[in-house]
């Protein structure tokens, strides 16, 4: 019984680590990154496949983690979805690295990996492993030049850049 303790354990915080070779970004401030950010393009997943229009708004709660609502539409059954998770850093809170449930006890990584640190406009994502990727901007649309930078990072990062979903906004 111990044991399987122990690797229960080990694979819920497996899935909060880090992926080898990504790291987080430093200096990250969570007032800023607060708010309401579009989701321009993501790899494929069953919790948000078929959806568009999609955002992810933080926001603080009253423990000190952070209030998660993700919104998308969804075509098929012409309705919106929503789920609220929470968040809490896993680490120091000037690293974009949470952990970040929305079902029970059970967690995931998020990791903030590229961030625009300037304005906090845009941001990019995964958790702890590469088969999770996000590219999230403050305004429904992102300019080609950035879009590029996000495929060509991803790329040189290891993810499968030829299964990124671009999500339709309007």
């Amino acid at each position: 019984m111990r044991l399987i303790t122990i690797a229960c354990l080990l694979l819920l915080s497996a899935c909060t680590s880090l992926p080898s070779g990504i790291e987080p970004v430093r200096q990250f401030e969570l007032p800023r990154y607060l708010g309401t950010w579009y989701e321009i393009a993501r790899l494929d997943h069953s919790f948000e496949r078929g959806l568009n229009q999609v955002t992810a708004t933080y926001s603080m709660r009253n423990d000190g983690g952070v209030k998660v609502i993700n919104r998308g539409f969804s075509t098929a059954e012409q309705a919106w979805d929503e789920a609220e998770g929470k968040a809490y850093f896993v680490d120091s809170p000037d690293i974009g690295h949470l952990k970040v449930s929305f079902f029970g006890p059970f967690y995931g990584a998020y990791v903030v990996y590229e961030l625009d640190k300037e304005g906090y406009q845009y941001a990019f994502i995964t958790s702890y492993n590469r088969d999770y990727l996000w590219f999230l901007s403050r305004s429904p649309e992102a300019d080609d030049a950035l879009k590029l930078q996000f495929i060509e990072q991803a790329k040189s990062l290891g993810f499968a850049t030829e299964q990124i979903i671009w999500v339709k906004q309007s």
